[in-house]
């Protein structure tokens, strides 16, 4: 007989000690533990390390884990008087029965072997068995952009048996929603992390019939921050900068045209910007409304100053002709020819009639000399007697600093409301 010290070492026992106690090789395990019987519950729980990415122009996420199994399989039970279970590492797996579980959906997925095959085993005398590997995965994600960026993506890792259908093997969650553990430290740049849930439900392939399914559901909204600085606030800003050209004199062409220029091509760039970090779907996202919209709000402001640019040439040639054509006719000099529209003072009536301040002029004859140059300026249009409603519609077009005035309010009214509207629906 063998005499043991107090701390003894197995493995200094004769050889093959450790194969005979678990009788490795008097079973067949290339079949299942109880085949031919109901199925074999297999428990599974996950514990996440660490989430390394998420891609929306690939449509998938990262991850690393620690995937275990659980069941009983008797064929690996052993005598033993203190009840201690044995571990091993991944050796052993390649000689016994364990659960062909894999990822579905998954692009890749690899199990790490620095500095060696990260597999643990762990046999209990009963024959329960504990199956631990450390795995990184890519799995595919199926994500909606409709409201993107401010969106909320749901993805599923999910867990199935390659072979063996649901009357073999019967896979679960150990316990439940507890059976998903995560690292606490786990973050991420653009989500959010909430606390993931577990579900289980059957999957149907036409020619192998039912499976057991295993999904992690992972529910991540978007920071909107970041995209608030990056593209929502720059946006706005070019469109405010393009309403300046309004306060600018509508006979500086140069600096309207290179503002309203300036502003189109930025916004122009900030559009390719986000849609090159997007894939490419075939539905409008939330944030293209927003950008389109403010691209059109600062392409009218360039149309605005066209309209303002060109009515202002239209107003001047034709007050050319008018002072090429009466100029001489009435002695009125050319300098002090000028068009009324009812919003002169009274200092302005009497140099067009041809008086300065010191000159005492009576009522009747100012009256007289302002008529001849009313009748003057409305000679080559519609005839004299028009209504008073019909002049003030031509105010606004002749008077081209009113079109100015009135973008001033319009624009932006207009795009306020546009963006209560926008953060009211998308929010």
């Amino acid at each position: 007989s063998y005499v043991y010290k107090k701390n003894h070492d197995v493995t200094k026992t004769w050889r093959g000690k450790t194969e005979r106690l678990l009788r490795v090789d008097n079973h067949d395990f290339t079949m299942r533990p109880a085949f031919g019987g109901p199925a074999i519950p297999v428990g599974v729980d996950v514990q996440v390390e660490s989430l390394d990415s998420i891609s929306e122009v690939d449509m998938d996420f990262t991850m690393t884990l620690y995937l275990r199994h659980y069941w009983k399989d008797e064929r690996l039970s052993f005598p033993s008087t203190t009840n201690k279970s044995m571990t091993f590492d991944g050796r052993l797996v390649r000689k016994i029965w364990v659960p062909d579980v894999f990822f579905v959906h998954s692009k890749r997925s690899f199990i790490h072997d620095t500095t060696t095959d990260n597999i643990m085993l762990r046999v209990f005398p009963d024959g329960h068995v504990l199956y631990s590997m450390r795995v990184t995965v890519t799995s595919m994600c199926n994500m909606d952009f409709s409201r993107f960026p401010l969106d909320s993506q749901t993805c599923s890792l999910e867990l199935e048996s390659y072979a063996y259908t649901d009357e073999d093997l019967m896979l679960y969650w150990k316990n439940g929603n507890e059976s998903l553990k995560t690292d606490e430290k786990i973050s991420l740049s653009r989500f959010l992390i909430q606390k993931f849930h577990t579900t289980s439900r059957l999957a149907f392939y036409s020619s192998t019939e039912f499976f057991n399914r295993l999904y992690i559901n992972f529910p991540f909204p978007r920071h909107i921050f970041f995209f608030l600085l990056q593209t929502y606030f720059p946006a706005t800003l070019m469109v405010i900068l393009s309403w300046v050209s309004f306060w600018i004199d509508r006979r500086a062409v140069p600096a309207r045209v290179s503002l309203g220029i300036t502003t189109v091509l930025t916004m122009s760039t900030i559009i390719t910007g986000v849609n090159a970090s997007m894939p490419r779907v075939s539905y409008i996202k939330a944030v293209d409304i927003y950008l389109w919209v403010s691209f059109v709000f600062v392409f009218l402001s360039v149309l605005e100053y066209a309209a303002v640019n060109y009515l202002t040439t239209v107003q001047e040639r034709k007050e050319r002709k008018l002072r090429d054509r009466f100029s001489c006719t009435c002695g009125i000099p050319h300098s002090k020819t000028m068009m009324l529209d009812g919003n002169y003072s009274e200092f302005d009536a009497n140099s067009l009639a041809g008086y300065t301040r010191n000159q005492m002029v009576s009522e009747e004859e100012k009256q007289e000399k302002m008529v001849v140059h009313l009748a003057m300026s409305n000679e080559s249009n519609s005839p004299r007697k028009r209504g008073l409603k019909g002049h003030m519609g031509l105010r606004i077009i002749q008077n081209t600093h009113a079109i100015d005035k009135y973008s001033r309010i319009i624009f932006p009214g207009t795009y306020i409301f546009f963006n209560l509207i926008y953060w009211s629906v998308f929010s």
